[in-house]
């Protein structure tokens, strides 16, 4: 399967998530994305998507996510700070060496670490995060299990 098919069916596609991209595990490389749910690489991209108002993954909100899954502390920063995706600041309501999930109002992200990939993806207010959760971590399972 290719990794925009797991973005199209194994994540949005099964209604529990609206959004989703998958980068490489160091954040430097996006391997798919879903519709509405870019990611700006440089600046030509910046003022284009920042004009059509179009959700977007910045290069620098990757990197606050990767330094997450870096952040050996006890309490790891992420977790007082929060993160930013699309633009918008989610607080964090779990963090480890795995798993990093950020709820804004009703609405959330979800991010899977695998051996080498980033799974991120958001649910809208209409799913509850359990369920999104469930998603995202079983596509994360699988991914370890063939060797991602």
């Amino acid at each position: 399967m290719s990794w925009q098919a797991y973005v199209d069916t194994s994540l949005v596609g099964t209604g529990q998530l609206d959004k989703a991209a998958i980068f490489n595990a160091e954040g430097t490389s996006v391997w798919a994305a879903s519709s509405g749910f870019n990611v700006r690489s440089h600046f030509r991209q910046i003022l284009f998507w920042a004009e059509i108002k179009i959700p977007y993954v910045a290069p620098a909100e990757i990197k606050e996510v990767v330094n997450a899954y870096k952040d050996t502390a006890q309490v790891k920063n992420v977790q007082s700070a929060g993160f930013h995706i699309a633009g918008d600041r989610y607080v964090v309501i779990k963090s480890d060496d795995r798993s990093l999930y950020g709820k804004k109002g009703k609405e959330g992200i979800i991010i899977v670490k695998t051996t080498q990939a980033i799974l991120v993806t958001h649910y809208p207010e209409s799913v509850q995060p359990g369920t999104a959760a469930n998603t995202v971590e079983q596509l994360g399972d699988y991914l370890v299990s063939v060797g991602y």
